[in-house]
């Protein structure tokens, strides 16, 4: 009588030594990161992180993905920045509200377990944890046959930030003839990309890869000292909607204020004219999608503009609080 052979997991694709292993080298690169109360080690069901030293805290969480850039990168077998990007997409959106932020967990799932690509996508984002100055205290490497391609992944953030109650970013600092100072964006960051990849041919999207794969900028070390010094009265992350669905988000809601930029003072990042002119895509619409030069805006005292700009690299004046409908207003 023949013997049935037994099915295993990884006969069905799943390989848990391999994950394992993963986990193993992930405990490795993050071993120096800052641990901001964190307690314990990667690898453990839950991450433990203690909170001291805040009177009246609010913990401020975002989660974000990177979207179809993911795709540009696996065209160009690059990986080693898009985790940069996944912390940046987190981090942030947490430190608009004023957040410091206190840790970073990610997920990762694909459809066979590639240890060396996933070991260059957690190198980016041990590298963006340390300039979110955040540990990275825990995430999920789930493979998945049949669900994803092969070589294909996705990943999905996590980040939690801590501010006290009284320093909270709400839009209640916001008022009118505040000032709204733009900080550079490092290129098309990590939204829009679903429209790039429909309007550059397969040869475009190699040809400007490295300019594309640019990963999104990490704002927390601009933005600390002037937090400290409780300078900023509002701040806007400018990601998939551009200035136009994001700018006005700083302001409280039932506002009676808008913020008027001034359209001819944003610095284009010639990647943007590529793509425009590529795509033949009118200006309303780049402005509705893309961030088009600006990273993030923040609302500032007229009194502070010549320090915001000294200490910021690259940040400039873009317009100004009015009164409104809590939406932007270009100023042609």
């Amino acid at each position: 009588m023949t013997q049935e052979k037994k099915s295993t997991y990884l006969d069905a694709g799943v390989d848990i030594e391999k994950g394992d292993s993963l986990v193993d080298k992930i405990k490795n690169l993050t071993k120096n990161l800052p641990k901001n109360g964190m307690l314990g080690a990667i690898g453990n069901f839950g991450g433990l992180v203690e909170i001291s030293g805040y009177k009246n805290p609010i913990l401020v969480s975002g989660t974000d993905g990177v979207g179809t850039k993911l795709k540009l990168a696996s065209l160009l077998n690059k990986h080693d920045t898009i985790g940069i990007d996944l912390v940046a997409m987190c981090v942030n959106d947490v430190i608009t509200s004023g957040a410091k932020p206190l840790y970073f967990l990610d997920y990762f799932a694909t459809g066979k377990l590639s240890i060396e690509t996933a070991e260059n996508v957690i190198k980016g984002i041990v590298k963006g944890c340390e300039e979110a100055e955040c540990p990275l205290i825990g995430g999920e490497t789930a493979e998945m046959p049949g669900f994803y391609e092969k070589a294909d992944y996705d990943l999905a953030g996590f980040s939690v930030g801590i501010v006290e109650k009284e320093n909270l970013l709400d839009g209640s600092k916001i008022n009118i003839n505040d000032l709204l100072i733009a900080l550079p964006s490092s290129g098309v960051h990590s939204n829009g990309f679903s429209l790039v990849r429909n309007v550059l041919e397969e040869k475009d999207l190699i040809k400007y890869g490295d300019i594309l794969l640019t990963p999104t900028k990490i704002y927390w070390k601009e933005i600390k000292p002037l937090l400290q010094k409780n300078i900023i009265h509002g701040i806007s992350h400018i990601t998939g909607g551009g200035i136009i669905g994001n700018a006005s988000r700083m302001l409280p809601n039932n506002s009676n204020l808008s913020l008027l930029v001034n359209k001819k003072s944003i610095k284009i990042n010639e990647i943007f004219k590529i793509i425009q002119k590529n795509g033949n895509i009118d200006e309303d619409e780049m402005y509705k999608v893309f961030n088009m030069g600006v990273g993030m805006v923040i609302a500032i005292n007229s009194n502070d503009l010549d320090y915001v700009l000294s200490h910021i690299k690259g940040s400039y004046l873009i317009g100004k609080v009015i009164t409104g409908k809590k939406e932007v207003v270009f100023e042609q």
